[in-house]
């Protein structure tokens, strides 16, 4: 592990076995990003009125260069459990960190709009111009919400496009 690891207690003792379950799931953080400079984990342990048993809540703050992440989940009843879901979930947002940093964030293209160019309603179909000049055929089937027997010719409608076997063909239009 390549980072300060600091492990708390508050109103509880850890035992040896309870620290070596909070250092292995620090070591799988170190394996999610390499560039942590240390992790603290706090585990409160919590007398609740109903129960005759502790409930444990469990903190665990990484930083991180230039920031710092904090999860802190429900007390649970098992002290693995608490451990456990409280570190999946800084793995899950560290993985997320890194993603976010990278720049891979997925970036989601607008979807193509086209003019309807030419129009055969008896047969169900029709041809739409692109906004780069390309004719594309469609199919009444095509067309989203049923709305096929209000077409008219020169009307803006978005579309999704897939290549047919006669070339590229609209899969999807909807009516602007």
């Amino acid at each position: 592990m390549n980072f300060l690891l600091e492990i708390a207690a508050r109103d509880f003792d850890l035992t040896e076995a309870n620290k070596a379950d909070i250092h292995k799931y620090a070591e799988k953080l170190d394996a999610a990003y390499d560039r942590i400079i240390r992790c603290r984990v706090v585990v409160e342990a919590l007398r609740h009125r109903e129960h005759k048993g502790l409930f444990y809540n469990v903190k665990v703050v990484v930083t991180l260069p230039g920031t710092e992440l904090v999860i802190k989940r429900k007390p649970n009843e098992d002290f693995h459990l608490a451990v456990k879901d409280s570190f999946n979930a800084m793995r899950r947002k560290l993985e997320d960190f890194v993603v976010q940093r990278r720049g891979k964030v997925k970036h989601h293209e607008e979807t193509p709009i086209a003019h309807i160019s030419n129009l055969f309603p008896e047969e169900g179909y029709g041809f739409i111009t692109s906004s780069d000049g390309r004719e594309i055929y469609f199919h009444k089937n095509s067309v989203l919400n049923h709305d096929f027997a209000r077409l008219e010719k020169g009307m803006e409608v978005r579309f999704s496009e897939e290549l047919g076997e006669k070339g590229p063909q609209a899969s999807s239009l909807t009516v602007m």
